[in-house]
């Protein structure tokens, strides 16, 4: 896993209460062509792509690579949790540290789903990456994701314009292994 270092990927799955994350399969691509074409989950990220053009360039197994999870309730994909390193960040107390970012298809939103599979991941990323910080980035206009990322430990580092609206920057501290 280049992007986050010397970590082994795909890692087994991460089983929660009630979810699997895991690396995407083919069966997922529908899932993905929906979640990236969807109006509801892009109204904070610019907008979402065209549907024919995210069918005619989808790769059979798509978002395959270290760092990127598929959430999965019940066998199927609702959603998608990425772990990457903020190297091009616009933001310098972002550059190099890991970046958590997160979709979920609309039918999800409102059952805790994020913050499960997001504290899930973070607790993998500690696990293998002890003492790293993440950051997170959302538009403060998008309440629910500021409010997961109060509840997932992330506390504000500077807010800035980009895109054409406020946005905000948070971190959540290293976990430190106990001895």
């Amino acid at each position: 896993m280049t992007e986050l270092g010397s970590v082994t990927w795909p890692p087994a799955p991460i089983k929660t209460e009630r979810l699997v994350l895991r690396e995407s399969e083919a069966r997922d691509r529908a899932a993905f062509i929906e979640l990236l074409a969807s109006p509801e989950v892009h109204t904070y990220l610019g907008g979402p792509r065209p549907r024919d053009e995210l069918e005619r360039e989808m790769p059979a197994v798509p978002e395959r690579w270290p760092g990127s999870f598929v959430v999965d309730l019940d066998g199927a994909m609702i959603g998608q949790i990425l772990l990457r390193r903020a190297t091009g960040h616009s933001r310098p107390t972002a550059a190099g540290k890991a970046d958590l970012g997160y979709l979920f298809l609309p039918r999800a939103w409102g059952f805790g789903y994020a913050a499960e599979a997001c504290a899930a991941a973070l607790d993998w990323f500690d696990g293998v990456l002890p003492g790293e910080p993440v950051v997170l980035t959302t538009q403060t206009a998008n309440v629910g994701s500021m409010r997961l990322a109060t509840k997932l430990g992330f506390t504000e580092v500077e807010r800035f314009q980009a895109w054409n609206a406020e946005q905000w920057l948070g971190q959540r501290s290293p976990v430190t292994p106990s001895a």
